[in-house]
């Protein structure tokens, strides 16, 4: 058994494992499928969640009220420090901010960035920064694309604009590569308060942050390409992605190798909890989980999604050792699942 200690140590662990399956669904569209199909999905992705976060996230961090333009740099900014991106803010005026991601590429970590064609990282900016004036009501501000770094160049970077007139659909978001962003200065960054956000905030944020683009995602793969294929492409990420980060989400969680069936039930039991899910105890081999998180009020949420956490399962597994098999049965509200560990293979 674990210590039942969770902290950010186990909290980092749980949002590198998201982090690098959201990259690795994307990645996995763009080789077993095509690279429009994986445009269309991260256009997908990024565009809810604007939805869902900005306005909102604009109050929680303290930025309504400034001119749209610096609103929206802004937000950029703070959210994605939070979620350990490594970002620049820089203002030139009211009506002109710039955010700059140097590399490396939170995104696209890794090697992973050698697999991004150049229209999947331009459909994150369509689907998120293009509509930022949208949302605020503001039919005269756009995003103008200096870089991006999948093209080689060194890092993705542009600036909002908020022009002398309302723009059409197509200049919401355009490409300027002759533009370079000026320096970055600290100094003149904004930054959160530190009474409202001490340090276990920030370390729930900075896993929340990764998990948020899983939650996402859940739907719109099964929505976009079906139960059948798009279950298939979660499950088969997961066992991937599962398989990579294994160990190293076996030894955050505090659980020693070679134990068999009852050491990789603690493993499981440590992740779940590090991820803000109960779990009750069924013996040393099983264990129910008693709400996903994750899917928690997501109202489109299909079944083959948990083929995602049941891919994860199988790929970890595979990685703490061999002749064991991984279950997960859903009850009949599909809210609580019993994951049961046993060896020999299915």
């Amino acid at each position: 058994m674990t210590d039942g200690r969770i902290g950010t140590v186990q909290w980092r662990a749980v949002a590198d494992l998201h982090h690098a399956y959201f990259t690795g669904l994307i990645i996995s569209v763009v080789t077993r499928r095509s690279a429009a199909d994986a445009a269309e999905f991260v256009f997908r992705v990024f565009r809810r969640q604007h939805h869902e976060r900005f306005l909102p996230g604009l109050a929680k961090l303290g930025l309504t009220g400034l001119p749209p333009a610096v609103a929206a740099a802004q937000y950029h900014y703070l959210s994605n420090w939070i979620g350990g991106v490594n970002v620049e803010y820089m203002r030139e005026t009211d009506r002109k901010a710039w955010i700059r991601y140097p590399p490396p590429r939170w995104i696209w970590s890794g090697t992973a960035i050698c697999a991004i064609p150049s229209e999947v990282s331009s459909a994150m900016l369509r689907g998120w920064h293009a509509h930022n004036g949208v949302s605020l009501g503001n039919p005269r501000m756009g995003f103008v694309c200096t870089k991006q770094t999948v093209d080689g160049q060194d890092g993705l970077e542009g600036y909002y604009c908020e022009y002398d007139h309302d723009i059409a659909l197509d200049q919401r978001l355009v490409f300027a590569r002759h533009l370079e962003a000026p320096d970055f200065d600290p100094a003149q960054a904004p930054a959160l308060p530190a009474d409202t956000w001490p340090a276990e905030r920030l370390a729930r944020a900075y896993r929340d942050y990764a998990m948020e683009y899983v939650r996402t995602s859940l739907p719109i793969m099964v929505n976009l390409f079906g139960p059948d294929e798009g279950g298939h492409l979660l499950e088969l990420t997961g066992r991937l992605i599962g398989m990579q980060y294994g160990p190293q989400i076996t030894a955050a969680m505090g659980v020693e190798p070679g134990r068999g069936a009852a050491g990789f039930t603690d493993m499981m039991r440590a992740f779940f909890l590090a991820a803000g899910d109960e779990v009750a105890d069924i013996s040393d081999r099983a264990l129910d989980q008693v709400q996903w998180k994750l899917v928690r009020d997501l109202n489109d949420f299909h079944p083959a999604g948990r083929r995602a956490l049941s891919g994860l399962m199988q790929g970890m597994l595979a990685a703490y050792g061999r002749h064991m098999t991984v279950t997960a049965t859903p009850d009949d509200t599909q809210a609580r699942v019993r994951w049961e560990v046993r060896a020999g293979r299915p």
